[in-house]
């Protein structure tokens, strides 16, 4: 029985780091380093030095991921298919091997890879894409489904107004990214419903992903005064759309200008999700700022909305100031939606919580890399990352990953001839300048004409059964 050889495993990880342009001149090009290989490679343990290695099974994963067939099959074929390219013994079309591989990966091993990328791409952004020489995190939500199975639903419980057999598991995630580049830089996953499971809770569990001097934008929920609290002893600014809960009043405090002055926020009850020990080292209040931004745009739903931010200064950052990354909050939307839609994150396949969360950390390092690929892009053709389509990086790697995963170590002009077509092709896709576009939220297309499954499944087959005995 052999265990896994360092100079495979250090060929293996070359490998993997040239299919996401890892080994070039430029920077992000040292985002997946084989330092990070080896450190989540740490968290596997001894490991049988065959087909299916850590860092093997990882790129059939990514593989995977970014396919639109999001088949084991498929990915295994694909496998298949490189190693007879390569001139190695083909291995067994079956999924089995690659699934028990998989599964004895533990989740750490997936997740240090895909953070660590994220934070190194941020580290590593070009200054001028930076507010005002700070790093910004816009924080913001959301949710992914999986198989209605017993284990998913004991770990994801789907929502009570569902009814049993109707309903799938549902998991809840709150995201950090980077506005610079898009990066995902913390996650945090938790059940939909329950006490330390709403965005608030899990943002608590991610205040070591923010250092000082970074800003974070979010939405009116992140309005609220123990997180603002917590945020600000760490030297972490935030910006966030005014609550509903609270009142505004320009009659008092310290004004800074028209619609712009600071007050005292009281504290508020201890919320149940915070100890009482934790509660009595917060302050009694919070200084906070309120502005009322105009947005007189057609199309704007929301006419003068007022902005809450412990950024208190009105010659560092002007209420006008404020306005631009309060608009730029929508980009985490984006960045959600280009997880869920362009890498189809919202529907997760896998039968069991375990494998359910490792796909999800592929997914999340997946798009980390895509996004490194297009910083790559911006730099080499003087852009910023948000102007890049993300669907359009997505398609032109996988269009190249065959070309790439033929080239050997050697020929490196003919490989950073091949990157930089990448690149261009990347770079082209422009997302259009539709300055404040608006939309309605209604859809044309109509769906198809099925009838709902209103009874679990296996009832609603009885029915059918039942129908048929009867003619």
């Amino acid at each position: 029985m052999r265990r896994s050889h360092p100079g495979s495993f250090r060929q293996q990880a070359r490998f993997l780091r040239r299919q996401f342009l890892q080994d070039g001149d430029l920077p992000s090009t040292s985002v997946l380093t084989e330092e990070v290989i080896t450190d989540a490679r740490a968290t596997v343990g001894d490991w049988l030095d065959r087909i299916f290695s850590p860092v093997v099974t990882l790129w059939v994963f990514l593989g995977q991921v970014l396919d639109a067939d999001h088949s084991c099959r498929a990915a295994v074929a694909r496998l298949i298919a490189h190693r007879v390219a390569r001139g190695l013994r083909p291995c067994s079309a079956r999924t089995g091997a690659y699934c028990r591989a998989r599964e004895r990966l533990p989740e750490a091993f997936f997740s240090e890879a895909a953070l660590r990328t994220g934070r190194a791409l941020d580290d590593g952004v070009n200054r001028q894409w930076l507010w005002k020489d700070r790093r910004v995190c816009v924080y913001d939500g959301s949710s992914v489904t999986m198989p209605d199975t017993p284990a998913n639903q004991a770990a994801y419980p789907q929502p009570v107004a569902q009814k049993p057999g109707l309903g799938f598991p549902l998991a809840r995630l709150a995201a950090v990214l980077s506005l610079a580049c898009g990066a995902v830089v913390g996650l945090g996953i938790r059940r939909y419903a329950g006490q330390g499971q709403s965005e608030l809770g899990i943002l608590r569990k991610l205040l070591d992903v923010f250092r000082p001097g970074d800003v974070v934008l979010a939405d009116r929920l992140m309005c609220a005064w123990t997180e603002m609290v917590m945020l600000k002893r760490r030297g972490v600014g935030s910006v966030c759309r005014f609550t509903s809960h609270r009142k505004a009043d320009f009659r008092r405090g310290r004004r800074r200008g028209e619609g712009d002055h600071v007050v005292e926020w009281p504290r508020p009850p201890k919320p149940r999700s915070i100890d009482r020990d934790a509660d009595a080292a917060l302050p009694a209040s919070l200084t906070a700022r309120e502005c009322r931004v105009r947005v007189d745009r057609p199309g704007f739903r929301v006419r003068v909305p007022i902005v809450a931010t412990t950024l208190l200064s009105p010659n560092a950052y002007a209420r006008d100031d404020l306005a631009g990354p309060y608009r730029a909050r929508w980009n985490a939307e984006l960045d959600l939606r280009s997880l869920k839609q362009a890498l189809q994150m919202d529907v997760l396949r896998c039968k069991t919580p375990g494998p359910v969360r490792k796909g999800l950390w592929a997914h999340i390092l997946a798009y980390n890399l895509i996004r490194t690929i297009m910083a790559q892009a911006a730099v080499t053709h003087d852009a910023e990352p948000r102007s890049i389509s993300f669907t359009g990086a997505v398609q032109a790697l996988e269009a190249f990953q065959p070309a790439i995963a033929l080239m050997g170590e050697g020929r490196g002009e003919c490989r950073e001839a091949v990157y930089g077509q990448i690149r261009d092709a990347i770079a082209s896709h422009q997302v259009a300048d539709r300055p404040d576009r608006y939309e309605p939220r209604r859809r044309k297309r109509r769906p198809k004409p099925y009838d709902r499954l209103m009874v679990p499944r296996h009832e609603a087959k009885r029915q059918v059964l039942k129908g048929v005995r009867e003619k």
